[in-house]
């Protein structure tokens, strides 16, 4: 139960998601222009969509969502899973998924696509902040507490590997082991979780040639430049390029078919080859600033319920922005997820902003200084 007053939201960890918004896409309108041309007609195409279809909407969410209690959250848990596992479902069916690049990840609407697995990200971690804060003690109990945590993760998991999906699935999983430990989960526990995970990624990696070569890659990024390693060694050369200062705003020559995905997991490599080492470094530190408000307002929730929902989709985030950007400078395998807030997408973006909402609206009712005090004098 909130005991704490409502007051203003944390201001800073708004500005940053703003700055970062902004950045994105001002660099989007630089890296998809040669795309969007060749595709659509129009240099802009994929900015105008990103921004009407995607940045619109979700700040609309955002603001809509920033105002609504954040408990209110934990009535709808279960109906969101629910709604979530049917559109997971949906996908992979032959008349519903609209399949691209190999890959079955959206469901296709007619006037508009969307992907499920980004809704998945959120709607989970709700569902699991409203079922572990109501476990209590019982979360470390193996057969009442563990069990049903790996049979939901292992479902929700498997839906989203069947797209196929390594790279949200791999996010997903970890966000829901961060949560299962902030809520008290047992370390003994976790490190089964860990060793099972390590052992179905081996077995995804053999059972699928072309993840065997991705890996490959990644320990050794100069094998098979022109096949399988063509994307992260694009991506190096790209990042390469850009040295200390970068070679200007749009003159981007990677962008000209040379580097693939340019508008999605390959941002990060555009904005290093155009803007150099230091504008780079300056987004990851955005990346660490939004980490760190998102804990603090973690740390300051008055309930365990707004603590793991904070908790929760700070992980998210900041482990997304780290894998993607790990993997274009090859110290992570490339696994094909976007960058958070920058990379293109509708479905990301409404679904991510629409959860930096709860955020917000968390941190209206966070601990202050006095009510911590308050608090430590009743008891």
């Amino acid at each position: 139960m909130t005991s704490s007053k409502k007051h203003q939201p944390d201001y800073t960890l708004i500005a940053v998601v703003f700055i970062i918004l902004i950045f994105g896409l001002v660099m989007l309108s630089s890296a998809s222009s040669v795309v969007a041309y060749q595709k659509y007609g129009d240099s802009n195409y994929l900015l105008k969509h990103q921004l009407f279809y995607g940045i619109s909407l979700g700040i609309l969410a955002m603001f809509v969502i920033s105002r609504i209690q954040y408990q209110n959250w934990k009535k709808y848990a279960i109906p969101m899973l629910i709604v979530t596992i049917v559109a997971l479902f949906s996908v992979l069916m032959s008349g519903a998924g609209l399949s691209s690049g190999g890959a079955k990840r959206w469901i296709d609407f007619g006037f508009f696509t969307f992907q499920p697995s980004e809704l998945t990200k959120l709607t989970f971690i709700i569902y699991l902040a409203t079922w572990l804060s109501k476990k209590g003690k019982v979360i470390n109990n193996f057969a009442y507490g563990f069990v049903p945590f790996l049979v939901l993760l292992g479902v929700i998991t498997f839906l989203v590997m069947m797209q196929p999906d390594l790279g949200t699935m791999t996010v997903i999983a970890l966000v829901s082991i961060a949560i299962y430990f902030i809520a008290g989960g047992s370390i003994k526990h976790i490190m089964l979780i860990i060793a099972g995970g390590i052992s179905l990624f081996a077995m995804l990696i053999k059972i699928a040639p072309y993840r065997a070569a991705r890996f490959s890659v990644f320990l050794n990024p100069e094998l098979d430049p022109q096949g399988i390693g063509y994307h992260v060694n694009q991506a190096l050369l790209a990042i390469g390029s850009g040295g200390l200062l970068g070679l200007g705003l749009g003159r981007s020559r990677q962008k000209y078919n040379f580097l693939p995905e340019v508008t999605g997991d390959s941002i990060f490599a555009v904005i290093a080859e155009e803007l150099g080492f230091i504008i780079s470094l300056g987004l990851i530190v955005l990346f660490f600033m939004l980490m760190i408000r998102g804990f603090k307002v973690a740390r300051s929730a008055p309930d365990t319920f707004g603590k793991l929902v904070a908790a929760g989709i700070t992980c998210w985030f900041t482990i997304q922005a780290v894998v993607n950007i790990g993997s274009m400078v090859s110290l992570l395998p490339l696994t094909g997820i976007p960058l958070p807030l920058v990379s293109y997408g509708s479905s990301a973006i409404v679904i991510s902003l629409a959860a930096i909402g709860i955020l917000i609206n968390i941190s209206k009712y966070t601990l202050t200084t006095d009510s911590s005090s308050t608090r430590r004098r009743r008891k």
